[in-house]
């Protein structure tokens, strides 16, 4: 394994009867990092998460996580090593409390079952955590809270919560502030800022102010392909990447 490096691609490619979606893209996220993948509409960002969680099989090329080549696994074992994912659409449970929702995944992780007459201390136990996750997202005093009836914003901020409650290693986010008003952006920034401790973080987002304040590492991708990598200035300043993304993305 690479030093420091959590996970890798190496040639990944995914075509779909004739078209390729992603080719030969050679990845490496730092352990502790966040990273972004950024593109026009179109260069492969979403399949690229879509080929690392395993919701497409590779039609070329490998994923290695911690040096081991994951590429053929089941989307659940690489969930179990802790690579998880929150969707572009907030992906909640809206007639549970927002409570229920983090308990729900703490449920998961920990291996209970679903059932509601579990004893009171084991239900204790989790409502305790989920308070816990809840609390560090803002959302302690809205726990009884319908998820329906939850703000856009709030209702992404309680998927980071659920997702923290799988205890992730790395976070695989899509499009975390999409169709967010610029208060919920802030807000959103700085959970995404504030879990991130402890934790790398691969996103995918279209908001270049996002990727500004928040990225360690930047890879632009077009058609597909790696146009170009670094700190937000070293593709900021690449004529190659004005043209294909921030001259239109930015205007």
């Amino acid at each position: 394994m690479n030093e420091g490096i959590l996970l890798e691609t190496r040639g990944l490619t995914r075509e779909f009867k004739g078209f390729t979606a992603v080719q030969g893209v050679d990845l490496k996220v730092r352990s502790g990092a966040v990273h972004a993948l950024i593109g026009p509409n179109g260069a492969g960002k979403t399949t690229v998460f879509n080929l690392l969680t395993k919701f497409l099989p590779v039609s070329a090329g490998t994923i290695h996580y911690k040096g081991e080549d994951i590429t053929a696994e089941p989307p659940a074992k690489t969930a179990r090593r802790g690579v998880v994912r929150s969707f572009q659409i907030s992906a909640t449970f809206p007639h549970l409390t927002v409570l229920e929702n983090v308990r729900i995944a703490l449920q998961s992780r920990w291996g209970h079952s679903y059932a509601f007459w579990r004893n009171e201390r084991c239900l204790d136990e989790l409502n305790l955590r989920a308070l816990e996750l809840l609390d560090s997202v803002g959302l302690a005093d809205l726990a009884w809270t319908l998820a329906v009836e939850l703000p856009y914003g709030r209702k992404r901020a309680l998927e980071l919560a659920t997702t923290l409650a799988l205890e992730p290693e790395l976070m695989l986010l899509d499009e975390p502030t999409q169709g967010m008003g610029h208060e919920d952006v802030a807000r959103i920034v700085e959970l995404i800022r504030k879990v991130s401790a402890g934790r790398t973080i691969l996103m995918v987002e279209h908001n270049l102010s996002v990727v500004a304040n928040l990225c360690d590492t930047i890879t632009v991708l077009q058609r597909g392909s790696i146009l170009a990598e670094g700190d937000y200035a070293t593709v900021a300043n690449d004529s190659r990447v004005r043209e294909a993304y921030m001259g239109t993305e930015a205007a």
